[in-house]
């Protein structure tokens, strides 16, 4: 990620955190709430911060940038708790993500049918990978596509979406699809399988067969007609080949046994987050000629790089996750607010299921992302405002976008 990038990101959210700070002192009314989200993560961000202070770290400067850096999203995150209350405040997220998927989708599948190997047709990639939209490697753009598609696909296959914007939200649903199976990222692609599972399971939960089931089909149908006229054989080859432009899975293989040993030389702390690169060489069985910065496996990095403690506050906040989103569900019996924060949990589940083969959570944008989806999963959604009269509830409720 170039420098110049995290530091507008970081700023960004110092100055946001400032902007909200300044108005809750002015206007008095509003109290300050916060997620299940937020302690384990702060816990984790405690762990590094001793890492860094301690020198207990085979990098300060490494795990410093990193803890700046997760320190930005916990206040993105936090601050985004702060805004985000209301089912209306959430629908217009909703919006928001929708139509930011369109666009970036639409871009990417543009980039891709006109591309000459370099990023936003100028800019070249040293590490080789081939690009897709404005992420350097397809797989990341993938996990985008896993985070953003569900926004629109869980409505649409619900039945919580007005007939009147059904073309449109099914537009919003197919272009990210499809951008998805163009990238050939093989593990998007599974973890878009388990999504499918995961809203299939829910629809046969609810017993809701029919028109549900077609717009799905109608959704998935159009996607894989706008791949296949816009290049299913590229697609078919990256898929059942080696590329040598990627990790094959033999290096894939060795680079999780590697990490591992990493972890059992220093299960308590780790080696510091932001250290794998240094530390890697000294651990690395199948030399290739090529750094490693990443495992591909976002489990067993934070593994090796946080140790036993950094694990638990991983489990934490997993087991947060999907116990309070699970909870919501049930509580909210899959109203419109309940099928929005199903978006949520799907597409935090597509993303975990990708982390198994891949480091989208040291993507920044990402990881970003990713934090928002979790909180709208695990968010308490109110269907209405309590001064609300009973007509305006019962309008409220309707609630479809």
């Amino acid at each position: 990620m170039e420098d110049w990038a995290r530091a507008v990101f970081e700023t960004g959210a110092g100055l946001l955190f400032l902007a909200w700070a300044l108005w809750i002192y002015f206007t008095k009314e509003e109290q300050v709430v916060f997620s299940p989200l937020l302690p384990p993560l702060v816990a984790f961000s405690l762990i590094v911060c001793g890492q860094w202070f301690f020198h207990g770290t085979a990098s300060s400067y490494g795990t410093r940038m990193e803890l700046l850096l997760l320190v930005s999203d916990l206040i993105v995150l936090f601050v985004a708790v702060q805004v985000f209350r209301t089912l209306e405040d959430w629908r217009g997220f909703v919006w928001f993500g929708m139509f930011f998927g369109f666009l970036v989708s639409l871009f990417a599948i543009l980039q891709h049918l006109t591309s000459n190997g370099k990023l936003y047709w100028f800019r070249e990639i040293s590490s080789g990978v081939l690009p897709f939209g404005p992420y350097v490697n397809r797989n990341h753009f993938a996990g985008f596509a896993e985070l953003i598609l569900p926004l629109a696909l869980a409505p649409l296959v619900l039945g919580r979406v007005r007939r009147e914007r059904r073309p449109v939200v099914g537009l919003f649903a197919v272009l990210p699809i499809g951008a998805l199976f163009l990238s050939a990222s093989r593990g998007g692609i599974l973890s878009f399988g388990v999504e499918l599972g995961a809203l299939a399971l829910v629809m046969i939960h609810r017993r809701t067969m029919g028109k549900q089931w077609l717009a799905g089909v109608a959704v998935l149908l159009v996607a894989l007609l706008l791949v296949s006229w816009l290049g299913v054989g590229q697609i078919l080859e990256r898929l059942s080949s080696v590329q040598l432009l990627e990790v094959t899975a033999g290096k894939r293989a060795s680079m999780r046994k590697d990490t591992w040993r990493i972890f059992l030389d220093h299960p308590f702390v780790g080696t510091g987050l932001g250290t794998l690169q240094i530390v890697y060489p000294s651990y690395e069985t199948l030399y290739d000629g090529k750094i490693v910065n990443h495992t591909h496996n976002d489990y067993l990095e934070a593994l090796a790089e946080t140790g036993i403690l950094g694990g638990l506050c991983c489990a934490w906040f997993l087991g947060v996750l999907f116990n309070k989103s699970l909870k919501r569900l049930r509580q909210l019996n899959y109203s419109f607010a309940g099928t929005l924060q199903l978006s949520g949990l799907v597409a935090s589940a597509g993303f975990l299921m990708h982390s198994f083969v891949d480091f989208n959570l040291h993507i920044p944008a990402n990881a970003l992302l990713f934090f928002l989806m979790a909180h709208l999963a695990t968010a308490e959604i109110p269907q209405s405002s309590p001064s609300a009269s009973p007509s305006k509830r019962r309008h409220r409720n309707s609630g479809n976008p």
